[in-house]
């Protein structure tokens, strides 16, 4: 017998530095998604401080996930009803990481690190682990960005039994670069799903910056690599659809 649950991801413009801004962002496009009936909302890749890959800002954004200040960020999401996923940039020691939060009403759940590099982001550290979580007997798994483009990646997802993939995105690239990678993105990602049988959701950031721009996208994709919705390339706006597995 077929199960359902009904999951969301946002497409916002880039909040650097700020990461009041960014909480009280999510908060309110994760209460929007939860009278939706979302039980799972997926932000950008590093949201939460705003992506970037130059050491000394990383380390000055990083934040250690069992320091007091991870703690109060958990207290400001401890009334949000959906299970969040969160881009982050996590420090461990002196060790940086891509990575993303699973939060349930304040508390964390787990965190899955970023295991494939793109060029330009030596300064962060390889993850190892591919945790799976669940909702609503929705088994899920991350991967983040760049890891789409590997199949092992998603294939570690399913091995475990999962259901869907879920992808925190960044891709601020300059003008001549996002404009060639516009429509690839989903059809890299609707190979993943081919391989796997897997759903798979992304969440990204659009808008311009400093001479670079996102179009996005932000989409929920079928185990068949049909892209079933998706947020308008260029607006800010979310995503909240009901998938059975």
């Amino acid at each position: 017998m077929n199960q359902s649950a009904t999951v969301a991801a946002c497409q916002l413009l880039d909040v650097q530095d700020d990461i009041e801004q960014s909480l009280n962002k999510m908060i309110d496009y994760a209460d929007r998604a939860s009278e939706q009936g979302a039980q799972l909302v997926c932000f950008p890749e590093s949201y939460l401080q705003g992506y970037v890959a130059e050491e000394q800002q990383a380390q000055q954004r990083a934040v250690d996930v069992s320091s007091d200040s991870f703690a109060d960020i958990l207290k400001r999401l401890a009334k949000v009803q959906p299970i969040l996923v969160i881009g982050m940039i996590e420090k461990e020691g002196d060790k940086l990481y891509i990575s993303a939060i699973v939060v349930k009403q304040g508390e964390l759940l787990g965190c899955y690190r970023k295991t494939k590099l793109a060029p330009g982001e030596s300064i962060f550290e390889l993850g190892e682990k591919v945790p799976i979580f669940e909702v609503e007997g929705l088994r899920f798994g991350i991967n983040i960005c760049y890891d789409t483009n590997f199949s092992e990646c998603a294939a570690a997802i399913a091995n475990q039994n999962a259901h869907l993939m879920v992808c925190p995105c960044y891709n601020m690239l300059s003008y001549n670069n996002a404009e060639n990678w516009k429509f690839k993105h989903n059809t890299i990602r609707a190979e993943r799903t081919i391989e796997t049988g897997l759903w798979l959701i992304s969440a990204d950031v659009t808008g311009e910056r400093d001479g670079q721009i996102s179009y996005g996208p932000t989409a929920l994709i079928d185990p068949h690599g049909s892209v079933v919705t998706q947020v308008p390339l260029l607006e800010e706006g979310m995503i909240v659809q009901e998938i059975t597995f």
